[in-house]
């Protein structure tokens, strides 16, 4: 008798420490990411970790959502795709938190059938890829901006208002990497710009880092587009493409997708540089009269005092962090527990969100992308806007 009244004692005291660590983790809103901090996207990957766990950190500086605070866990994926699907399947298991980050296009394409049916958990990550995008096929997946297609139509969009001659149908050339990432939007590209009234007029391939682009540029000289678009590509063959077509005297404007608006691409590009043009989702580091930078600065200055620069790869991942708040807040406010199927439920619900010009006025409308972009010009080694906002129907 006395030892089925200590077994009894044993077993309540477990049952309420498990309850007790269940309130205890309910206090925590997790945030799981597999970040390329090594490996051959390092160069961006460990902004996007500090971007994405400053921005979190930052909001938990402010209170968290209704007093429960963000706990950042991530690990290093080298940028190996089996490394990084068995980061997010360990954090899942150990962890089981409501939000996910992923390394690539390649993990979240890989992952996504089981982030759909199986985990039900809310998933950004790098990748602005149109297939993650779609809501009907991939409700819990979201991408921190405009998807690659949806960055083409802002370029595009621009190019139909800003022709070479007035009253002549603009013409434009393509020019990607034959991979995923180059081959992305180039479908959709052709049919807007024929809907544009733009003229497609080549359409150059090279692998990724090509050395030798003679053939292509022999093209451009004999089709004579007014601007060129790279899509696929960090820096190389940019540099080469441009100073090349210089070399042959041609008057082209040179443009480019997310990844090829960076800093490190204008460093490269030098004196070339000037007047090249590109679409960002996202406000520059060095944009002082933009008020959500005035913060990520005013952070970075007491967290980080030695920082003098911040790329826009770090802003994508601060962004990141502003949409995870963002819907849990909305699921805080309308009184649902902060799960995967909550929070992906709450995407639709973005609308016009005041991001504090970071990102314009975002809405997660027909997909789950923000189908909004500016475009911007190098000027003197920065991007200076040319555009406001450019929202796409």
């Amino acid at each position: 008798m006395k030892h089925t009244r200590i077994f009894l004692a044993l077993t309540m005291m477990l049952c309420l420490l498990g309850t007790t660590g269940n309130l205890l983790a309910e206090d925590v809103i997790k945030v799981g990411a597999c970040q390329p901090i090594t490996g051959r996207f390092a160069f961006a990957g460990k902004h996007l970790n500090a971007g994405l766990m400053d921005s979190l950190n930052y909001t938990n500086e402010q209170g968290g959502v209704g007093g429960k605070k963000f706990k950042y866990i991530y690990e290093d994926t080298g940028y190996d795709l089996k490394r990084a699907i068995a980061s997010f399947k360990k954090i899942m298991a150990q962890e089981k938190p409501a939000m996910m980050y992923g390394e690539s296009t390649g993990q979240g394409k890989a992952l996504a059938p089981e982030i759909n049916n199986r985990y039900k958990v809310l998933y950004g990550s790098t990748s602005f890829s149109e297939e993650l995008s779609v809501r009907e096929k991939n409700p819990y997946i979201f991408v921190s901006g405009p998807t690659y297609a949806q960055q083409f139509g802002v370029l595009l969009k621009y190019i139909a208002k800003n022709p070479k001659q007035k009253g002549v149908a603009p013409k434009v050339a393509f020019f990607y990497s034959d991979t995923e990432f180059g081959r992305d939007p180039i479908p959709f590209a052709r049919k807007l710009a024929k809907e544009l009234g733009i003229e497609v007029v080549a359409e150059e391939v090279t692998k990724v880092g090509a050395v030798d682009v003679t053939s292509q540029l022999l093209d451009l000289k004999r089709k004579k587009p007014d601007y060129c678009i790279f899509q696929g590509y960090v820096v190389s063959p940019i540099p080469e493409v441009i100073s090349g077509a210089k070399d042959f005297g041609l008057d082209i404007t040179f443009m480019g997708t997310f990844w090829a608006m960076s800093k490190m691409l204008l460093d490269k590009l030098g004196p070339d540089g000037e007047g090249y043009m590109g679409v960002s989702p996202y406000a520059y580091w060095y944009m002082d009269d933009v008020p959500m930078i005035k913060t990520v600065k005013a952070f970075n200055q007491k967290h980080h005092p030695e920082v003098t620069y911040r790329p826009n790869s770090y802003l994508q991942g601060w962004f990141t962090g502003m949409v995870f708040v963002k819907l849990a807040q909305i699921c805080h406010e309308k009184g649902l527990p902060i799960t995967g199927e909550n929070l992906k439920n709450a995407i639709p619900q973005v609308q016009k969100w005041d991001t504090g010009g970071l990102a314009g006025l975002v809405s997660f409308g027909n997909t789950n992308a923000t189908a909004m972009g500016k475009v911007y010009r190098a000027k003197a080694g920065k991007f200076v806007p040319v555009s406001d906002w450019i929202y796409l129907d």
